[in-house]
Parts: C-alpha cells; sequence; structure tokens
C-alpha cells in the first residue's frame, strides 16, 4: 500500500484564507519497509485552468513554495501532487482559498457606534441574491471580537475572532466560505461587537486600558459573490444599521453582563425591522496592516457536567468541576423578568468553601471573573461571548440552581503527540502538562487564563519544544514569533508581553525573557523546518542580538527577571536568591549560538555571532567558574544554585574538561536536598536532561518521581488537575504551564526520541532511563513527514525497542551495545538491559 495523506497549504488542510505566498506538504504513507519518495510533480489549477506546475527529483514534502503567476484575491484554487515512491506512485489533490492579496476592501469602511457604548452593539445589513452564486467569501476584520452571523445562523470560524495583535502594526481578518448559504433570494448579515483587547475599559495593571490603539469596538466586512454575471460586493458602510445589544459589559477580566430583556429575535435574520435602529458610523478603526487569521481558530473543545453541587445557603451554590479549565460555563435559566444570575469563577475554594473569584494582588478595578445574566422571564440558554475565565469551581446566585455545564475553549490544537510509562506518576504529571497548555491557548500562548492571560515571552519560549510535541501550534506560535518582533516597534529589546499595550512598567533589561525573539523561531525551525519564520523575524532578531550585546559589561548581561519562582520564593512570583547576571549572560550565549545557526539557514555571515559566543563564554567562565569546587557562582548567593550550573551545562557555557565534574557537583547537591530541585522556571526545563546526559539518570529519575515538596509528585499528592504557578501549595494561579517542562526530557530522554535535523528529518531514538523505576515507555510525535513512534520495556535482561518510522525520516537508535540507522517502517531492537543507563 502507497497512499499521500495530510495534504496541506500553509501547514492547513483546504486552507481558506491564505494572503501569503502558498507553501505545499504532504505525507507518505506506504507498508514496504524503507518506502523513499524519488521525485513530485505538483500542479496548481485555476477556474481557467492550470496555472502552475513544478517538479523535481528529491525527497522533498514539506514547505515546497509556490512560484507561479500572481494569485487573485478571495478566489478558491485546486492543486494536486503526483510522487514515484521506491513501493509505486501515489496521488493526491487539495484545495485552497486565497485572501486579501491586493489590498482591495472594495470599498469596506471600518464602522462602529456613533456614541461611544458599554453594552456590545449590533451590526446589521440586507441584501438581495439574484441569481445562482458560484463562490462566495466573507471577509471580517475587527477591532476587538466579532461575532458573526449569516441568515440568523453563526459563521464562525469559532469564537473569540479575529486574532490579537498589536493593532497599530498588523489587524488580522477573518475569511469564511459561504457559497452553499447564499442561495438566490433575501439575506442578512449580522455582527456583535466585543472589546477585547482593542477596547478595554477597565483599569487593569498592564495598560490595556489606554494603549495606543484603544478605541470602541469596530469592524470591516466585505462579501464578495461570484455569478454567472460577475463579482458583487457587500461592504460595511455608513448604511449599516445599529443598536445595543443584549450584552450591557464584556471585559476580559472582569467578565460579563447579559439582559435577556434586551434581545432582539431575528436581529441578523432577513425581513427583521431595524427601524428603531440608527445609523453606523465610519471610524478609523485599527491602523495596522491587515493580515489574515493564519492562527487556527479558537473553539469549544469539550463540555464537562458538574461533579459536584454544593448548596451554601439560600440562593447560592458552588458548582465544581472535574478540572480546572479555561472557558465559560453555559447555563439554562427560568425565572421572573428581571431576576439576576450571578456567576463568580475560581481555581480553588477558600476557607469559607467560595470560589477565589478575587484579584489578589489589585491588578483590576471593581469586579473580577463575573458574569451575570437577567432574565426576560422566559427560559433562556446562554454563555458569554466576549470572555473567557479560568476556573474549577463556580458559586451561583440566584433565586433557584440553573442547569449548568462547563465549555472548554481553547485554539484547535489537535493532539500530535503522545506519551505514556509504567509510572503512573509521570504519566499524570504529562496528562496535567497537557491540559494546562490547552488553557493557555487563546491565539497566543498565554501565561494564565484567570488571572493576566498576556503572552510573556519567556514563558511561551520556555514551552515552545512541549507545545511542538504535543500539539499542532506550528501557526500559532510563528503569528506569535511576529507578535514579539513587532513588540521592538523597530528598536532595542522586545517587550516581555506580546502583543503589548504599553505597559508602563519597565522589565528591562530582561534578555531571559527577550530570548523567545530567537529561540521560539528556532524551535519551530527544529521541530517543523520552517524556513520562512526564521526570515521573517531575522532583522528584528538581528538588530535585537546587537542591542543585547552592546548593554553588557565586559560580556556580563543582567536581567530583572532571573530563574523566576524558584522553591523558596514569594508563591505570588519572584526571582530566586542569587545572581541574575549568570542566568542573563547563559542566555545571551544562547541567543548568539541560535543567531549563528540561524545566519546559516538563511546565507547570512556568521562570525560575528559565533565571535560573541566564544566572548561570552570565555567572560562567563571567568567570573562564574570555579573549578576548584566544580561550581557555577555568583554574587550573594544563597548556597549552591543548582540553577547556574544547570544552564552553564545546557548551554555548553563551560569548557568541555569541565563539564563532568560540574555535572557531578550538581548531581550530589540533588542527592544531598533528598533527591529534590531547587529551581524555578528557566531552569528547571533543562535539569534532568543535564542530568541524564551526564551519566545522572538515577538523579534525574529520582527527581521525576518525587512526591514530596518541591516536585510535580507533590502537586499530585495535593491534588492537582492542572500545573501550578509555583511550587507551594499557596500559589496563585493554577493555569501556569512554565514548570512542566519536564515533558521535554519525558520525550527526549524517558521515551527517547528527538530530532536532530531540523524538522525531524533525522531522529535520535535513544532511551536513557531504561530503569531506574521506570521499566517502559512509549511516545509518538507526528512529524511533518507522518508519525514517528517508539515503545521501550524490560524484558529479563533485554531492553526491547519497537519503532514506526515515517518515510522522509532516517533514525539513528542509540542503545547501550547497540548502534545502527533505520530508514521507513516498523522495527524491533533489542539491547543487554544492564548495560542501559
Amino acid at each position: 500500500m502507497i497512499a499521500l495523506v495530510a495534504l496541506t497549504v500553509e501547514h492547513r488542510a483546504d486552507a481558506v484564507g491564505i494572503d501569503v505566498t502558498p507553501r505545499f506538504g504532504w505525507n507518505v504513507v506506504s507498508d514496504v519497509v524503507g518506502t523513499t519518495q524519488r521525485s513530485w510533480r505538483l500542479t496548481v489549477t485555476g477556474v481557467a485552468g492550470e496555472i502552475w506546475t513544478a517538479e523535481a527529483e528529491d525527497e522533498r514534502c514539506v514547505d515546497i513554495e509556490y512560484a507561479g503567476p500572481a494569485l487573485e484575491s478571495l478566489r478558491r484554487y485546486r492543486w494536486s501532487v503526483e510522487v514515484e515512491t521506491t513501493a509505486g506512485p501515489a496521488t493526491g489533490a487539495g484545495t485552497f482559498v486565497t485572501g486579501v492579496l491586493d489590498g482591495d476592501w472594495h470599498g469596506a469602511a471600518w464602522i462602529g457606534a456613533p456614541a461611544p457604548t458599554a453594552a456590545a452593539p449590533l451590526l446589521r445589513t440586507a441584501f438581495t441574491v439574484e441569481e445562482a452564486v458560484t463562490e462566495a467569501y466573507l471577509v471580517v476584520g475587527a477591532g476587538g471580537y466579532a461575532h458573526v452571523e449569516l441568515d440568523g445562523v453563526a459563521t464562525g470560524p469559532g469564537v473569540l475572532t479575529p486574532g490579537f495583535t498589536d493593532y497599530d502594526v498588523t489587524a488580522q481578518y477573518t475569511v469564511v466560505d459561504v457559497t452553499e448559504r447564499l442561495t438566490p433570494g433575501p439575506h442578512a448579515l449580522g455582527l456583535e461587537l466585543g472589546r477585547g483587547f482593542f477596547g478595554m475599559r477597565g483599569r487593569n495593571t498592564w495598560n490595556w486600558e489606554t494603549a495606543p490603539w484603544h478605541a470602541d469596538p469596530c469592524a470591516r466586512v466585505v462579501l464578495v459573490m461570484r455569478t454567472g454575471e460577475g463579482v458583487r460586493t457587500v461592504v460595511s458602510a455608513a448604511d449599516w444599521r445599529i443598536a445595543d445589544g443584549p450584552t450591557t459589559f464584556d471585559d476580559l477580566y472582569a467578565g460579563e453582563d447579559h439582559d435577556a430583556r434586551l434581545a432582539q429575535p431575528g436581529w441578523s435574520s432577513p425581513g427583521f425591522d431595524d427601524g428603531g435602529w440608527t445609523g453606523a458610523v465610519a471610524v478609523t478603526g485599527p491602523r495596522g496592516t491587515a493580515v489574515a487569521q493564519r492562527q487556527p481558530p479558537i473553539e469549544i473543545s469539550a463540555v464537562l457536567e458538574p461533579v459536584a453541587v454544593t448548596e451554601l445557603d439560600a440562593g447560592r451554590w458552588v458548582v465544581s468541576f472535574e478540572r480546572v479549565i479555561a472557558g465559560w460555563v453555559e447555563i439554562d435559566a427560568d425565572g421572573e423578568a428581571g431576576d439576576v444570575v450571578e456567576l463568580r469563577f475560581g481555581e480553588t475554594l477558600r476557607d469559607d468553601g467560595t470560589p477565589n473569584c478575587v484579584d489578589e494582588k489589585g491588578y483590576f478595578d471593581g469586579r473580577f471573573q463575573t458574569d451575570t445574566l437577567t432574565l426576560a422571564g422566559d427560559p433562556v440558554t446562554w454563555h458569554p461571548r466576549f470572555t473567557w475565565h479560568g476556573f474549577q469551581h463556580v458559586e451561583v446566585r440566584a433565586a433557584r440552581l440553573p442547569g449548568i455545564r462547563a465549555h472548554v475553549v481553547h485554539t484547535r490544537a489537535p493532539r500530535t503527540g503522545a506519551f505514556s510509562s509504567s509510572s503512573r506518576l509521570l504519566d499524570t504529571v504529562h496528562e496535567l502538562t497537557v491540559r494546562t497548555v490547552l488553557n493557555n491557548l487563546h491565539g497566543i500562548p498565554t501565561d494564565t487564563p484567570k488571572y493576566e492571560k498576556n503572552g510573556w515571552t519567556g514563558d511561551g519560549m520556555l514551552g515552545a519544544r512541549l507545545m511542538l510535541q504535543n500539539f499542532d501550534t506550528h501557526e500559532l506560535l510563528a503569528k506569535w514569533s511576529a507578535d514579539i518582533a513587532a513588540s521592538r516597534h523597530g528598536a532595542g529589546a522586545p517587550e516581555v508581553i506580546a502583543p503589548h499595550g504599553g505597559w508602563l512598567m519597565d522589565w528591562s533589561p530582561a534578555p531571559t525573557w527577550h530570548s523567545a525573539l530567537l529561540l521560539v523561531p528556532w524551535e519551530l525551525y527544529l521541530q517543523r523546518r520552517d524556513e520562512r519564520v526564521l526570515r521573517d523575524i531575522w532583522p528584528d532578531a538581528r538588530d535585537y542580538l546587537r542591542f543585547e550585546l552592546a548593554r553588557t559589561v565586559d560580556g556580563i548581561a543582567d536581567t530583572t527577571l532571573g530563574d523566576w519562582v524558584s522553591p523558596e520564593t514569594d508563591p505570588g512570583g519572584g526571582n530566586a536568591p542569587e545572581d541574575r547576571r549568570v542566568a542573563a549572560t547563559a542566555f545571551v550565549i544562547a541567543m548568539c549560538d541560535a543567531a549563528a545557526a540561524m545566519a546559516g539557514v538563511l546565507g547570512e555571515p556568521v562570525r560575528e555571532w559565533t565571535d560573541a559566543a566564544a566572548r561570552g563564554r570565555a567572560a562567563f567562565v571567568e567570573r562564574f567558574w570555579h573549578e576548584a569546587s566544580a561550581e557555577v557562582r555568583g554574587e550573594l548567593d544563597e548556597g549552591y544554585r543548582q540553577a547556574h550550573t544547570v544552564l552553564a551545562l545546557a548551554f555548553d557555557v563551560l569548557p568541555e574538561a569541565a563539564r563532568q565534574s560540574a555535572a557531578d557537583r550538581l548531581a550530589r547537591d540533588v542527592a544531598e536536598r533528598g533527591d529534590h530541585l531547587s529551581t524555578g522556571a528557566l531552569a528547571t526545563k533543562y535539569l534532568l536532561p543535564v542530568l541524564t546526559e551526564w551519566g545522572h539518570a538515577d538523579r534525574a529519575a529520582a527527581v521525576a518521581l518525587q512526591t514530596t515538596f518541591p516536585s510535580w509528585g507533590y502537586w499530585v499528592q495535593q491534588g492537582a488537575t492542572s500545573l501550578w504557578e509555583h511550587w507551594k501549595p499557596e500559589s496563585r494561579s493554577r493555569g501556569h504551564y512554565f514548570l512542566g517542562t519536564i515533558d521535554d526530557w519525558l520525550f527526549s530522554h524517558v521515551a527517547g526520541i528527538q530530532p536532530t535535523a531540523p524538522g525531524w528529518r533525522r531522529a535520535r531514538i535513544a532511551p536513557r532511563v531504561t530503569g531506574h523505576g521506570i521499566e517502559r515507555a512509549a511516545a509518538s510525535v507526528v512529524t511533518p513527514y507522518g508519525e514517528l513512534a517508539t515503545a521501550w520495556r524490560l524484558d529479563g535482561d533485554e531492553v526491547v525497542l519497537a519503532c514506526r518510522v515515517p518515510v522522509g525520516v532516517t533514525a539513528d537508535v542509540d542503545l547501550p551495545g547497540v548502534r545502527t540507522t533505520l530508514g521507513s517502517g516498523a522495527h524491533e531492537v533489542r539491547s543487554p538491559a544492564h548495560q542501559a543507563e
């Protein structure tokens, strides 16, 4: 059997809204061991026939870039590919729809309400289709969020769209194919507009309410219809009608209010009487360049029923769900007109049994994580549209308890990786990590769905690998890389959160967090072989790194953000009690190494970056390395600091001759602490891989399997259903993934799979924790070429390794006593167990 599967354009199947030069990809699947692709022929076809053909005799099947004549805006194209393999031929086909390629919005204006209003406005227009439509695409841009309905039915894509950006740099729009819905006859378009990060009104510590782009919600809409007679458009203009809707208040942090008495049934349907509405007005709208939303939509991914309902007193209940989630609740309520149902959301319960639905740090004015529904006297089913919460528990205040269910809401991110083992604890930690990442995917990687919803760059940098190995997050992270670059606004360092709305707090310098500008795109290249993302961010990455190097002092960097939330710090957050210059300098060196690698890929000069890295290493060793004690020490450190050595070894900073002794000293400290870590967010990512690589797999496994404070197992023992922001149970947030980077080690050293060439073109299969309390492990990753899977188990005196390698990947198996190279197909390898680490 030979076939082509997973055909993509810009990493999406049958993509709609492509406004960049398309890149094509496919996977070859075969039941013949050792199959390779010999050649391919790719054809793109438009309405008038074939427009471009390319072919080559090679194994490429990832990101084949279109090089034909200019494509038309908002048109459907078909493409097909024929391949020859050593197992025979195969063919496949797909489609894609372009976005707004020429900047022509057909005269569509940005429109909004004629006067400021707290309510989410409703916009509508009516039109008639006179003849059969062959193609129809609805394009919607918004300052804030736009819930779109055509003839009374939502069009999508997803919820909370379009995506969030720095609106002064770019403004995303969505494209939806509505061809099948536009039959001849009357139709109507309706939009309800939410504020999002564009028009936030409440004071918050990140100053979103005073962002440079700040304004009331607005939208720009064009509906392009093609018929046998030509092209017809419906565009947003001052002749659209507008009114305040039943959503009387919406805020990403405070919550949402809905008054069912103000509902206008049929408002987005043809024939609705909008005589009482006013005319919309033209507004400035976002100033940024219009770009298609490239990241997948945010969706309702699951519905959870309550696991417990506790009555506090008359008219007050606490409804609990099985785990911490990001999203909202949907309620079925009935009562007298004017009755109010109030919902207060929290991740944990306070001593009085109510959810912690308060802002403990004073980040916001007024209420926090609270929704209200005012009833109209009839049964109603409702959930918010323009906010989301982080919660496990909901306090309900109402005359009677409504029906209630939780909606899990996050960016569409299909699972592409899996891990399992003989350790129930490790499997649980892995699953908690997966859950917590999903809770923090909302168009960007956020740092908590409850408190911040911000894209902290250091958090995303630390989690990029586990995101890419567990989920299809390619386009989300590529988009976010552009957000990080945009936060520079052309000069200096990127901001510590991206997108950035003018937060007045100055965190500079923070190379540990700024490193995301280089390390996230480089991880994308390593995992997905996306060269374009390197090319796009290179000017900003290059100029920022020059800026960072220029402000080092004798080669030593400094940072306001060090190894954050180490075990001894305040549970609300804080730096480890150590010299932050060690981490800062190590990350600057790591950035120089990444820049050299990027430059090599892009054909840029490399010498500037290799020289800078060499100078950084020399300065680091001279200032911080103490050979006699085999320790990396800074000034004012509180005792031996594991993080210093971990980062020095992870980034190859120390001289080769010193590395083993440094690793041995690190392992001794771990043992002296009773097999406990003492690291925060930065160093935890690298601690277990460093110990394992330098011959201390026993110590790494002991830390991983630890169940007393501080450890992942301690969280599990405390009943955690997600990952915490801090090792301590007093942790403010139960929705942080940046201490869950043990997941990297589970894949790379326990299951033993990691890429050794970009895009997994070559992979290493080398489990290094066979034994040490772990008797078996398995993992799989969907590479750009297909799924790579491996599983090992101890069988008496042998390690039995089974693996499945996709066509296009070469796997180097490295077990003690056995080294072999495998092509595509299913394989089994055995190794003497007593030799395995």
